[in-house]
């Protein structure tokens, strides 16, 4: 089956039934395309301006449309409803962005095409999902397997807010504190100095270095703010660098390194629960899931267990060798193994290890807020107390 063809972004205007005009955005593959997606929203297309093919979406489902996706299949294919019957209703449920791409599935898949192909080949899901369903297509537990996706995708969502949480909390907190530091800075640090000076002419030296900084950036100001701007703009360039440096950072700092090994083992138990219930093998099954560990000694000790696996080498003796997972993880997957039911093993580490990541992450939290209290008194406070410290031996003489 071909891959699907690469789609063009347009910027449209639309009327609908009553008269009023609407413009959008949206992924197509041609005009004809578009006019066609609009229609089955009760739309239809005035004008449409191509636009560069760079700005055309990634075309992946976003995870929360995934979960919506996978629970509406779970329910409807467990209940006897036909693939293209669900699909119908799923395209019903789904945000507008993903409405296109599974009407394309209920498509394919009407006219003979394997869920499992139709999925790979719009480009629209990761390996991981395409895999599970493409078991679970050999095995006729397709319903199954959209029940263990949705389960994985709302860990992973779960997953994905608590690094927002702990990534955008203090960043907000210092960009709060520096803001007002610079107010300080340019417009009351100048005014209050002159007057300061006036009186007294024998100031702290670290009260004379803060009144000079901010007479300084006051008048330099639009400099300043051109300097930040232009900083912003490259920090959106470097970002991808930026995030791989605070990973790295992360990994090696206390506490917070052991949530970031928390929330891979989460990814990995997950996708492995994933692969057992739809009767991927174990090996194959880790082949998939270590593509979602990051952390590169991590996934090397999972690569050489899979390794040593293939060449016909003991489970229980090489998950001992697993450094990265706790000792009491170990025990239970090697317990597992010798009953046969290590697919229960994944789905109740995956659970446990979630609910370990909510506690550490927690705890991180907890740290991290006195320490940014006494980051923002130090930057503010001392700054307040240069200015002040001059009034008050003023005041007293």
């Amino acid at each position: 089956m071909s891959r699907a063809p690469a789609l063009t972004p347009f910027l449209f205007q639309a009327t609908r039934q009553g008269g009023k005009t609407t413009i959008g955005w949206r992924d197509a593959r041609n005009r004809a395309a578009l006019a066609d997606q609009l229609k089955r929203e009760k739309l239809t297309l005035a004008s449409a301006y191509a636009m560069p093919k760079a700005l055309a979406r990634s075309g992946k489902i976003s995870a929360s449309d995934n979960l919506v996706l996978n629970e509406q299949l779970a329910q409807l294919l467990s209940r006897g409803v036909p693939l293209v019957e669900a699909l119908e209703v799923v395209a019903e449920t789904v945000s507008a962005p993903a409405r296109a791409t599974v009407n394309k599935m209920k498509e394919l898949v009407a006219a003979g095409a394997s869920f499992s192909d139709t999925c790979r080949d719009l480009n629209s899901f990761d390996t991981v999902t395409v895999a599970v369903y493409k078991a679970a297509e050999r095995s006729g537990d397709l319903a199954g397997a959209a029940k263990q996706i949705a389960i994985t995708t709302r860990r992973t969502l779960m997953v994905a807010g608590r690094a927002v949480t702990m990534m955008v909390y203090p960043v907000i907190v210092m960009c709060i504190a520096l803001i007002v530091t610079f107010g300080l800075l340019t417009l009351v640090v100048p005014k209050l100095g002159e007057g300061l000076k006036e009186m007294n002419s024998d100031l702290p030296w670290f009260s004379s270095a803060i009144i000079a900084v901010g007479t300084a950036m006051a008048e330099h100001i639009i400099v300043i703010l051109a300097t930040v701007f232009v900083g912003i703009v490259a920090l959106v360039f470097m970002r991808q660098g930026l995030v791989a440096g605070f990973i790295r950072l992360a990994r090696r700092t206390p506490l917070l390194r052991d949530v970031m090994t928390t929330q891979e083992a989460v990814r990995f138990f997950s996708v492995m629960a994933a692969m057992s219930r739809a009767g991927v093998p174990l090996a194959d099954a880790m082949g998939t899931a270590n593509q979602t560990i990051t952390n590169p000694a991590m996934r090397k000790q999972l690569e050489r267990l899979r390794t040593r696996l293939i060449e016909g080498g003991q489970w229980r003796s090489l998950v001992e060798e697993v450094t990265y997972l706790p000792v009491a993880t170990r025990k239970l997957l090697i317990a597992a193994e010798r009953s046969g039911d290590l697919e229960a093993a994944f789905n109740s580490l995956a659970h446990d290890m979630t609910e370990e990541l909510d506690r550490k992450s927690s705890r991180f939290l907890a740290v991290l807020q006195p320490l940014l209290v006494v980051a923002m008194f130090v930057l503010i406070g001392g700054l307040l107390m240069a200015l002040m410290l001059p009034l008050i031996t003023m005041t007293a003489n």
